[in-house]
């Protein structure tokens, strides 16, 4: 197909080459292809510069869950800019941040009526772990400081939140970190055999390991527990019955403070605003963004329950924290036009009545031998291919070298997918679609994933 219209590939092309330093990416990949140029979407589906079509199976980033192309939320945008382009929220406010920290705290659970406004997830999580110190802090419990978090779980990329990020490998090279990060086994079933079909025991366990690593490190110092509802990294593990409301009960023995990071899991990725209210848990604090604007521009939240907030607002105490762009004013105006949306189309609830067709419709690959569990919730999904179904045996790190960045990666987007092969873990493909989707783009997920792990299998 030809290019778009007024577009110079090429020389496009070598601008990205020669200037652009693209996150996460091994660049040497394209030292003699040209990186992949996304230009125009719509709905449910993305272009490229060369025209061609791929269906948007991530939503961008776990971000498009309105789709793409809405000029109402382009236009919201244009509106505010023209009144109130930008101030700042340091002691100083604007309708736009208020409505929508008004309009978040209706959709939190509990007492979560404080909202402190970021520009991203990885700010709204360094944000609650520097909110609990301090609030410990102020309460008469100086020692209470360290943070635990699971095994191979992505918070972010700021100091303190790749401290509570569990992935070796992304923390490495930037050494020290924060101290006082600890880890404990995550909520992967799969890899939980031992259990056999016990979830709920498999739960238990997991929950009580978070206990477990309280007492070793000692209450006195323990500030926070952070937990997604269903953890990305690793491929959508989801919580286990009765997991939640374990680790509630042991937050509230230990008096730690239980922060729910919903960056990817709320704003209907899992069917209601809030993750945690579909499995029946009130956490202290919640941190999100992504889904929040629907990627039409950039925010991010940390929602606060009114009893971790109440000794900021005595006497002469301030939290000294803050981004220059947090809570935007046009970011801010972009939301609430996302949500107008979300209520007027019912978009929470199409989630909810369209989950399980998603995952029969995904739950169709279990024939190929390379596909050894799909796991996840809601518009949220992880594929885990495995080198032996009957023994869950995984691949080795050549072998996994060249199924996800040798062939599957590019492989689904030449096929018209674009969606995440990823090994953080073992290796997976993850799918979120926006939550405009229906069945007939669920079947166009299932049969290209089809053709394309049947081809890597044959490759293997």
């Amino acid at each position: 197909m030809a290019a778009s219209a007024n577009i110079d590939a090429a020389a496009l092309d070598a601008k990205a080459h020669d200037h652009l330093w693209m996150h996460f990416t091994r660049h040497s990949s394209y030292a003699e292809s040209p990186v992949p140029t996304i230009v125009r979407g719509e709905g449910s589906y993305i272009y490229d510069i060369n025209g061609r079509r791929y269906l948007d199976g991530l939503s961008g980033l776990f971000v498009v869950n309105a789709g793409h192309g809405r000029r109402e939320l382009a236009e919201a945008a244009y509106k505010q800019a023209s009144e109130l382009s930008f101030f700042p929220l340091w002691s100083y406010a604007h309708p736009p941040a208020i409505e929508l920290a008004d309009r978040l705290a209706d959709y939190a659970p509990g007492d979560l009526n404080k909202v402190f406004f970021t520009t991203g997830g990885g700010e709204a999580v360094e944000t609650a772990w520097k909110l609990a110190k301090h609030y410990f802090k102020l309460i008469g419990k100086p020692m209470k400081h360290k943070v635990i978090s699971r095994a191979i779980a992505y918070h972010g990329t700021p100091h303190g939140a790749l401290s509570i990020t569990g992935i070796p490998e992304l923390k490495q090279m930037f050494e020290p970190l924060v101290p006082g990060a600890h880890k404990v086994p995550n909520t992967n079933f799969y890899r939980a055999p031992e259990f056999g079909d016990d979830l709920k025991e498999f739960g238990r366990w997991a929950a009580d390991a978070i206990e477990q690593a309280i007492l070793n490190e000692g209450p006195d110092t323990v500030a926070c527990v952070f937990l997604e509802p269903v953890q990305n990294a690793g491929g959508c593990f989801p919580p286990p019955p009765g997991y939640f409301q374990r680790v509630r009960e042991i937050c509230d023995r230990y008096d730690v403070l239980l922060v729910s990071d919903e960056v990817i899991c709320s704003f209907g990725r899992l069917g209601p605003m809030f993750a945690c209210d579909k499995f029946d848990y009130i956490p202290d604090m919640i941190t999100c963004a992504k889904g929040m604007t629907s990627g039409y521009s950039p925010i991010g939240a940390c929602i606060v329950s009114d009893r971790i907030a109440e000794p900021f607002w005595q006497g002469d105490t301030i939290f000294p924290h803050g981004f220059t762009f947090g809570g935007h004013p046009v970011s801010a105006a972009v939301a609430l036009a996302n949500f107008d949306i979300f209520e007027r189309e019912g978009l929470n609830q199409r989630v909810l009545d369209n989950e399980q067709a998603f995952r029969a419709t995904l739950e169709k690959l279990n024939d190929l031998p390379i596909v050894g569990d799909v796991r996840g919730d809601g518009y949220f999904y992880g594929i885990e291919m495995v080198k032996d179904k009957h023994t869950r045996e995984t691949f080795n790190d050549d072998e996994a070298e060249r199924l996800l960045r040798g062939f599957l990666s590019k492989a689904l987007f030449e096929a018209g997918l674009y969606c995440r092969a990823d090994d953080r873990g073992d290796p997976v493909i993850q799918l979120a679609p926006p939550l405009i989707c229906g069945q007939g783009e669920f079947d166009e997920m299932e049969q290209i994933l089809r053709s394309v792990l049947t081809e890597a299998w044959t490759r293997l």
